[in-house]
């Protein structure tokens, strides 16, 4: 690696300007990537009701569905609403009172169930029909249009609604608060470095090799909107350490080789190659256990953060040594005295009383483990925004007018009788929680035959393989009472006709939760397995890799375990991920530690308390700077953020950046102390140590 840093000195101008030139790409393939802000859109697409949205645009030519809800409005007001409403692009239909009787006909004289469905005391509700998908961009630019049209006269709601809701908060959020994680970020290294100058080259590059991550995504097509907004942040925190261990290897070989700075630093990018690429294979299994997620939103996020991890690192050891050389004179101009203390009477203190953390961490560890196993967690996606959006008014003005929590759509399969489906119909509405349920038999008459049902009425409801049904239910998406009212329409439907099948968004939702408790238990194993290999591999060793994997876990079942005593619920992203990233982000910590006493015990033959002592003592600073900084680029982000989706990764992330760093600077010293005959025994170039 020594030729390799020779060849980044001598060519450092080069580099740098390669460096920022390799910017313009990176900004523009940002710009064409596309955002995808709708999560259920990351389900199989091997399950029914994903089948079953690609169905309703196949057949109907429509993708997703809004309620809209219009109060104090005389009805031919109404009706002209709906001619406006119609002609904006992208909205397939509008069915209203006047899609299935005349105007001059009394609301009174209609039948009971469309009746009940369309209007309640002074509101009345139309159903808004989209050529696209729930998230598609034409039918967000369709809702936000709608909008307008409407102004404070109506209310759309739908998932179409919360999706565009998202889009619009999260682009007004993201700059924010990457602004204030650079700033947080920033305030530490200030405080932890001697060098005002040195802080602003990390952040630059750092920032640098986000662009260029971000940027690579072009090749993706799209992301989540989740992943955007994370990837700036974690990725700051995670490759920090990066930075770090190179301008402490370039400071040591500028004594060791002193007026000589591009070899101190052709050495320093050899010695932070090796020391960088062992600890960033642990953070990269971490994120990459997450591409195993049947939910393919863990896919998206592992593959950027992996991506990101692995371009950080080339960051470091070639555009930011480069940098650092050409800005040498002014960072020495800038030293200031340290304001970091040594902490070497804390580590004497910690190491002293190992006994005391063991204790601790057999009292903690079964509560910890029952706080982690039993959080709350929520799907509902809605749930996770300010109930000041258009969207939430608008779906309580739904509840509080039609007592109407959520809508799902019946795709009948044709070659039913007029009697099967008038059967099938009442028996639906025997279901617990169905509000309604309207079908075209509804309107024409339960045994009109087909031939004779007009025109615009097929239109609406029947293609050539499907007749649509709407189901109106009491209950909340994503809840137990609506989960088992799907179950119940599932059961009566498929007895009728089993190619029918249920969509929406309850049923989708419903889905969400059983892939997604299957990919919590599927990732975690995944990661721990992953990491627990490459800590064997590495040392050699099968003891260490479950005590430092024992250590992290310990610290993500404390760091879980905080909402289920505090009766917070999670949203289900933050629960899936959060043990992962966790993981293979503060590993590290231990790995540091670990690889010193692993050298002090083999190398330098130091007894096993003098070990730990030592390798306590010279990474304590280290690993509390490293934690220091994940929190800080974290912790911002979660007090700020109105979508909880993030606002909760990011707070789970920042308190368990805390947690793990106390967890390894206490704990792991201790675990060292009292296994250190079994880790003789079981690691291949400590068997012959004298214990």
């Amino acid at each position: 690696m020594n030729h390799f840093g020779k060849f980044i000195t001598r060519h450092k101008f080069i580099i740098l300007i390669l460096g920022i030139l390799l910017i313009i790409p990176s900004v523009i393939g940002m710009s064409m990537t596309r955002v995808n802000y709708d999560l259920l859109s990351y389900l199989p697409k091997s399950l029914e009701t994903v089948e079953g949205q690609d169905i309703m645009v196949d057949e109907f030519g429509m993708g997703a569905f809004s309620m809209v809800v219009v109060e104090d409005m005389e009805n031919k007001d109404v009706a002209k609403l709906k001619e406006k409403l119609a002609e904006v692009e992208h909205v397939e239909k509008i069915i209203w009172y006047d899609s299935v009787a005349d105007l001059t006909l009394p609301v009174e004289m209609l039948p009971d169930d469309i009746r009940e469905a369309l209007f309640h005391e002074n509101a009345t509700m139309m159903i808004a029909l989209f050529d696209q998908t729930t998230s598609a961009d034409e039918t967000m630019e369709a809702v936000t249009e709608m909008r307008q049209v409407v102004k404070e006269q109506a209310f759309i709601s739908g998932m179409s609604g919360i999706v565009t809701d998202i889009k619009n908060l999260a682009l007004a959020e993201m700059p924010i608060y990457v602004t204030i994680a650079a700033v947080l970020a920033l305030l530490v290294l200030i405080f932890t470095m001697e060098s005002l100058l040195t802080p602003v080259i990390f952040l630059a590059g750092i920032g640098i090799s986000i662009l260029y991550n971000l940027g690579s995504n072009i090749f993706l097509g799209e992301i989540s909107y989740i992943t955007q907004a994370l990837t700036a942040v974690l990725q700051l925190g995670v490759t920090m350490d990066y930075s770090i261990f190179l301008l402490e290897s370039y400071q040591a070989n500028k004594i060791r080789f002193e007026g000589d700075r591009e070899r101190a630093m052709a050495h320093a990018i050899g010695n932070t190659f090796k020391s960088v690429v062992s600890s960033s294979i642990t953070t990269v299994a971490g994120f990459a256990a997450l591409c195993f997620m049947t939910f393919a939103l863990g896919r998206d996020l592992g593959i950027v953060m992996a991506k990101g991890v692995i371009v950080g690192v080339i960051t470091c050891i070639t555009l930011l040594p480069s940098i650092i050389l050409i800005c040498d004179k002014w960072i020495e101009k800038t030293t200031h005295r340290n304001f970091f203390p040594k902490f070497e009477k804390t580590s004497r203190f910690i190491t002293k009383h190992h006994i005391v953390a063991i204790v601790l961490f057999v009292l903690l560890f079964v509560p910890a483990y029952y706080g982690n196993k039993n959080v709350e967690v929520y799907y509902n996606i809605d749930s996770s925004l300010p109930d000041t959006l258009d969207s939430a008014v608008a779906n309580r003005k739904l509840d509080e007018n039609f007592k109407m929590n959520s809508m799902h759509v019946l795709l009948l399969k044709n070659g039913l009788s007029i009697k099967e489906k008038n059967d099938l119909l009442s028996e639906m509405k025997e279901v617990d929680g169905v509000k309604w349920a309207l079908g075209l038999n509804s309107i024409v008459g339960a045994n009109m035959p087909m031939d004779m049902v007009p025109d615009k009425y097929k239109d609406i409801f029947m293609s050539d393989e499907y007749e649509l049904q709407f189901i109106c239910s009491d209950y909340k998406s994503a809840t137990d009472e609506v989960n088992g009212q799907i179950a119940s329409l599932n059961e009566i439907v498929k007895k009728y006709s089993p190619e029918s099948m249920i969509i929406g968004e309850a049923p989708l939702m419903k889905d969400l939760e059983d892939v997604t408790d299957v990919d919590l238990a599927t990732v975690n194993y995944l990661s721990i397995a992953a990491i627990f290999l490459i800590i064997m591999l590495t040392f050699k060793s099968i003891s260490l890799p479950v005590i430092l994997v024992s250590v992290i876990e310990f610290a993500i079942f404390l760091n879980m375990s905080v909402p289920y005593y505090s009766g917070i619920s999670l949203p289900f992203v933050a629960s899936i991920v959060i043990g992962t990233i966790q993981l293979g982000a503060t590993v590290d910590y231990a790995i540091l530690m670990t690889s010193r006493y692993h050298k002090e015990r083999t190398i330098n033959h130091m007894t096993k308390k003098e070990a730990v002592a030592i390798a306590h003592r010279t990474s304590i600073k280290s690993i509390i700077i490293s934690g220091l900084s994940f929190f800080a680029v974290t912790v911002g982000v979660s007090l700020y953020s109105d979508i909880d989706m993030i606002s909760s990764i990011c707070t789970l992330l920042a308190r368990g950046a805390v947690i793990s760093t106390i967890s390894v600077i206490c704990i792991l010293p201790a675990m060292l102390t009292l296994f250190d005959k079994l880790i003789c025994k079981t690691t291949l170039d400590m068997r012959k140590i004298d214990y």
